[in-house]
């Protein structure tokens, strides 16, 4: 008869044990020196090996000859327990007999000797599961029980267990299995099996069973039954998963706004047998790696990627702001839970995120004001070196408008505003006979500069928090700073709300506001408060944020 593989592969001795290096040596420890404990508490999540622990434990204590600490597997005691024979090792699923008349039954065999073993051995699985009352029947048992009893709990969801069973075991926590250690355990079954498993399969899988040996053994068998070679390609299709390439192009035509390439992907995910939810998660795990990749130097350790992913992982995540990445992980987060909510509009639900994220001014979330906030500064860093960035061209840009891209501003004849536009976009007309086109002069160091601060609306939230009247005073102002001098401007509506915001008590909450969000304490003389000017800044003013929306237009 057929047994499942990962029946076949289950371990029999602790050595075998996968992941749980923590564990293993202290029971095999205990079982070497005799020092047995008469409760454990096995919990964790799914397929880590808690059932398998306890019945290798149970083996081992009743091993006639135990090899220092792992039961040998040969003797009467061992194949009797390993063929289910033995009357007394009982294993009970607390889902199924989760009553207090299961407990009684317990309390009433505890007191007689074990009939071939020297221990009689109680493995109680998702003991979560019983009853209050069943708990309060087992506590006086479980703290004191016969000599020749050993009690072994398992659980998946340890905070439903009461504090006084918890205090009364030995408790070990299982911990998810690393995603190498499932694919090492793969390779080494298919190799066995004669299974055709290419490394890339391999790693699907290991990366689907989330950390349990038992998830990624049943995927390897459900893979192999068409008895062909598991290719990357058969994985994806019969998992219902989609590809890390499909995936990365998806994200790549985000970056572009290429909308109808993302309106394609949806509609080829919603045709075919792959679950949107299951999709989406493995979008939100794709932003994850970018983040982990835009944060941390060392990245490869939290990364459980090919050489080659790590690259393409890489080379989409530098399309990227760190602000538009954490706005766009609020979107796929906040989706998510409308996806698997939704019966019928998965799909329509997909295509307007994907349709958000794509373009920040959809949204007035701080998240996205942050992200459009990101874009323009990248911006200005570019104008200020005289170098432009054109926008991608796409095939289905020209109905949507771009966010946060800057491009070349023209010469205008104006009186004012005309030399400081020329210092920053006007190109140097080529001259007879001169062999190149001069680049674009960068803005004049000599000039007075005012910064936006990026930070402004968040300030007058803060602000407002504490004071809603001075908050108010600060609507329609703008913030900024005065170049390298370390000043800073603030400019307001009118006359009256810079009277009122100067008193003492309102330039307190606003001068302590600006040190907190510097990081740094800034005197009160380089903090000033004046009305906005009706008209354009002169020859000798430069108002960043001014320039930016300007260039846009």
């Amino acid at each position: 008869m057929h047994q499942a593989l990962y029946r076949k592969w289950r371990p029999a001795v602790f050595d075998d044990v996968c992941g749980q290096e923590h564990i293993t040596p202290i029971l095999k420890y205990e079982v070497a020196n005799n020092k047995i404990s008469h409760a454990y508490l096995f919990c964790g999540s799914r397929g880590t090996g808690k059932t398998t622990c306890a019945k290798i434990l149970a083996k081992a204590v009743n091993c006639l000859n135990p090899q220092k600490g792992n039961p040998c597997c040969k003797c009467a005691a061992c194949l009797d327990i390993e063929s289910g024979a033995a009357t007394d090792v009982l294993e009970m699923d607390a889902a199924s007999n989760n009553g207090i008349d299961n407990i009684r039954d317990i309390r009433q065999e505890v007191v007689y000797t074990p009939a071939s073993l020297k221990y009689r051995v109680y493995i109680v699985d998702e003991v979560h599961a019983l009853s209050l009352n069943a708990f309060n029947a087992l506590l006086k048992t479980l703290e004191e029980p016969p000599a020749h009893v050993i009690f072994i709990l398992a659980t998946t969801e340890m905070h439903k267990l009461p504090a006084t069973i918890v205090s009364r075991c030995q408790r070990f926590d299982f911990k998810r299995i690393a995603t190498k250690v499932i694919f090492d355990r793969l390779m080494q079954i298919a190799s066995a099996e004669g299974i055709l498993l290419p490394e890339r399969s391999a790693r699907i899988i290991a990366r689907l069973s989330q950390g349990g040996m038992r998830d990624a053994i049943s995927l390897l068998e459900l893979c192999s039954s068409q008895g062909e070679e598991m290719t990357p390609e058969l994985v994806s299709e019969l998992l219902g998963v989609s590809g890390r390439e499909e995936i990365f192009n998806l994200v790549s035509a985000i970056a572009d706004k290429d909308y109808e390439k993302i309106l394609l992907t949806i509609a080829e995910v919603a045709l075919s047998s792959k679950d949107i939810t299951v999709f989406w998660q493995e979008i939100i795990g794709f932003y994850r790696d970018m983040l982990v990749t835009k944060t941390v130097s060392g990245a490869d350790a939290f990364l459980e990627l090919s050489d080659n992913e790590e690259e393409q992982l890489k080379e989409v995540a530098g399309r990227f702001s760190l602000e538009t990445i954490i706005y766009h992980s609020r979107l796929l987060d906040d989706s998510l839970y409308t996806i698997q909510r939704a019966a019928v509009s998965k799909r329509a639900v997909a295509e307007l995120t994907l349709i958000r994220m794509c373009d920040s001014r959809l949204d007035e979330t701080n998240a996205a004001l942050l992200a459009r906030i990101s874009e323009l500064e990248d911006q200005v860093a570019l104008l200020s070196a005289g170098h432009y960035r054109q926008p991608p061209e796409t095939k289905s840009q020209s109905s949507v408008p771009k966010a946060g891209i800057v491009t070349p501003i023209k010469e205008k004849n104006t009186s004012k505003g005309a030399a400081s536009k020329e210092s920053i976009s006007k190109e140097s007309k080529p001259k007879k006979g001169a062999a190149e086109k001069k680049p674009a002069e960068p803005i004049s160091q000599g000039k007075k500069v005012l910064r936006a601060l990026p930070y402004w609306a968040e300030l007058i939230d803060k602000i407002g928090r504490t004071s809603k009247p001075t908050a108010g005073l600060l609507i329609g102002s703008r913030g900024y700073s005065t170049g390298e001098s370390g000043n800073f401007l603030i400019r307001v509506s009118s006359p009256f709300a810079v009277d009122m915001l100067m008193r003492l008590s309102n330039f307190e909450l606003i001068h302590s506001a600006l040190c907190t969000f510097e990081k740094r304490e800034i005197s009160d003389a380089a903090v000033k408060i004046e009305q906005a000017p009706q008209k354009k800044e002169d020859n000798d003013t430069l108002v960043i944020d001014e320039l930016i929306k300007n260039a846009a237009d």
